[in-house]
């Protein structure tokens, strides 16, 4: 019998994040064999509220085995079968369980931007296209980056998802109205002072219908309104790398000079990926206030409240972004300790503390 709180998160994924519906066609895609327990009962969730579901579960190994083996056709060669699955379901639940969070921090960052660009058909009819919603399911590999034991990560995972969202979602709806009404937004900090431009776009409340856990409102800025500095002091972690102490400078929206204390080559071949990858994608503000601690995973960082998270290429059509790119890279700023955000040169934020 399944652990109880297992049961209420895939009730969650289920009823309240899909809202699957009878004769709906769902995926269960999991990146490895550790997600079992929440595989199966999400599997029986969506079995009782009508639909079918469908299983993708993976094995992690296998990405390391593609790009030490793959040769250049191989990587430039399309799935068709995973488009059409794509293309023929109408809700995915992605569970990720890591068994190593650096296993690809020796593949060379040029294999995966290529293969990136070959599989963005696919990720995009999901993204844009479905109903989905990404989750992580406990294992060691994720409790030990989060410096945490396993039993304390499941708490710190259970206590971020199983909550009541309807009250999570009124309290975003009140800082849409304010952004929705705003023309530019300034936030101030250690090291940073940028104004980001969001006239006319619409800001999206997030309260578990994408991510579990969740928190947070964001909107796609205007392609080249960003003008400024901004310096993380959280780390930025992207396809199992992390980058310590980036400082960006903005101009006309694009980003024209990058550095990084840790992993600065890294960095620059992914600003360099396309065109799209050095403009900004998306601005978010953390409202989750229960996630207090850093964990080294955006699920749940990018949540904080108290932060702010600015993404560097692909933008959200849902938010009115037109910036294309292959990646999606969110970097968090933690405005807690001598930080603030103003919408039209009002503040709305002191120090992590909302004023509205």
């Amino acid at each position: 019998m399944a652990e109880a709180r297992i049961t209420k998160l895939a009730s969650i994924l289920v009823r309240h994040s899909l809202g699957v519906k009878k004769n709906e066609r769902v995926l269960i895609s999991a990146t490895s064999e550790l997600a079992k327990p929440l595989v199966l009962e999400v599997y029986k969730e969506v079995l009782k509220a009508g639909g079918h579901p469908s299983l993708s579960v993976g094995f992690e190994e296998t990405t390391n085995i593609f790009y030490a083996n793959a040769n250049n056709s191989q990587i430039k060669h399309f799935p068709e079968a995973k488009l059409f699955e794509a293309q023929n379901m109408d809700c995915v639940v992605n569970i990720r369980a890591t068994a190593n969070k650096k296993a690809l921090s020796t593949v060379d960052p040029a294999k995966v931007g290529a293969r990136c660009k070959v599989v963005r058909p696919i990720s995009e009819v999901i993204v844009n296209d479905k109903r989905w919603v990404l989750c992580n399911f406990p294992t060691h590999a994720l409790a030990q980056e989060a410096e945490m034991s396993l039993e304390e990560y499941e708490n710190f995972l259970y206590n971020a998802t199983n909550i009541d969202w309807m009250k999570i979602k009124a309290k975003e709806k009140k800082l849409k109205k304010h952004l929705d009404c705003a023309e530019t937004v300034h936030i101030t900090g250690p090291e940073t002072d940028i104004t980001i431009g969001i006239k006319g776009r619409s800001a999206i409340p997030c309260y578990g219908l994408r991510n579990m856990p969740d928190g947070e409102v964001y909107v796609s800025p205007l392609e080249d309104s960003a003008e400024g500095f901004i310096y993380y002091e959280m780390p930025a972690i992207y396809q199992g790398r992390e980058v310590l102490g980036i400082r960006l400078r903005f101009s006309a929206g694009k980003v024209v000079e990058a550095s990084a204390e840790k992993n600065e080559e890294f960095l620059i071949s992914m600003l360099d990926t396309d065109h799209g990858a050095r403009y900004l994608g998306e601005l978010g503000i953390g409202v989750n206030y229960g996630i207090k601690q850093f964990s080294k995973d955006i699920l749940f960082d990018e949540k904080i409240g108290g932060t702010v998270h600015l993404a560097v290429g692909r933008s959200y059509e849902s938010a009115g972004g037109k910036n294309v790119s292959t990646i999606h890279w969110d970097m968090i700023k933690d405005l807690r300790k001598r930080g603030a955000i103003y919408l039209d040169g009002k503040m709305i934020q002191k120090n992590g503390k909302f004023l509205i």
